[in-house]
């Protein structure tokens, strides 16, 4: 009997009513999502060169200041073995920010 309404539940949870996740804070995001997104942000910081608006954006992750974001995030895309070129993105983004925040430390 546990077994079958074990079974019930699962079909129900898995296929008739899943859960849906929209409309979700990208601070809630795992870390190599979040490098992901710290990515598109370089990536739109390297066309509009705005830095204004590439806080703002980073503003989104999280109370965290925007040069420790961006380190975290060059840290996950050497892990997870990033294009060479999306890290000179960051790299970019990251000294930006050091102009906008003078006395950060280096990234590395």
């Amino acid at each position: 009997m546990i077994g079958i309404g074990a079974a019930i539940g699962l079909v129900y949870g898995w296929f008739i009513n899943p859960v849906e996740y929209v409309n979700t804070a990208p601070n809630s995001l795992r870390k190599d999502y979040k490098a992901d997104y710290i990515l598109m942000v370089a990536e739109a910081y390297k066309v509009e060169q705005n830095l204004d608006i590439a806080i703002r954006r980073l503003a989104l992750l999280g109370e965290e200041a925007p040069i420790d974001m961006v380190s975290q995030a060059m840290a996950t895309a050497v892990e997870y073995q990033y294009d060479p070129t999306d890290l000179v993105l960051m790299q970019t983004l990251a000294d930006g920010l050091r102009t906008w925040y003078p006395g950060s430390p280096e990234v590395p």
